[in-house]
């Protein structure tokens, strides 16, 4: 086992972040790595910024994750992606959504969606592998499903053994809803 490596998953309340933290967790555990999980939840019941943080590797102390130290950023919202950006370390990882969900002041109109958002991302010394998860998750057949998608398209990247996923995901998803998610895992997988 490796030294300790730290994932930041970022979304807006609703888009089961709280779910994709569990599965990567489940994952690491059946992996037999020590895993701390940390949530930080904002207005996420009316769609407000939540962060959940991740660690995982031979022996971790804590889950938070400071400035400059997460090896990946799983974003579930362009915005959510590029205020967690000074998070991710030189070299690290975005996997992010193309999804836009609306903050309150666009709602509002007092102002406007950034543009080009995953784009200046680019140019900041990160690897970024945009995911049309929303798309992938309507294939899959629920729009839920957007989470499990993103889940995919990273653990490819974090440890390319499918079949732990795969495990990690049916200890975490009620049994009705398996086959829906494994098929939108797979479609994340592939992305």
């Amino acid at each position: 086992m490796s030294q300790v490596k730290s994932v930041m998953i970022v979304g807006v309340g609703g888009q089961g972040t709280l779910l994709a933290s569990r599965i990567l967790g489940s994952a690491m555990l059946r992996k037999g790595c020590d895993v701390k999980v940390g949530e930080v939840h904002g207005m996420s019941q009316r769609g407000g910024s939540v962060v959940t943080y991740v660690r995982y590797g031979e022996e971790v102390f804590s889950p938070v994750i400071e400035k400059g130290e997460a090896d990946v950023l799983l974003a579930f919202e362009q915005l959510e992606a590029a205020r967690a950006l000074p998070y991710v370390k030189p070299g690290g990882l975005v996997v992010a959504n193309t999804q836009q969900i609306d903050p309150m002041p666009v709602v509002t109109g007092a102002q406007g969606y950034p543009r080009g958002l995953l784009e200046a991302m680019e140019g900041q010394g990160v690897l970024v592998e945009p995911v049309d998860a929303l798309a992938l998750a309507e294939e899959a057949g629920s729009q839920k499903a957007v989470n499990v998608v993103l889940i995919g398209a990273m653990a490819r990247r974090l440890e390319p053994d499918e079949s732990l996923w795969l495990e990690a995901l049916r200890d975490c998803v009620p049994e009705r809803f398996y086959e829906m998610n494994e098929k939108a895992f797979r479609l994340g997988w592939g992305a």
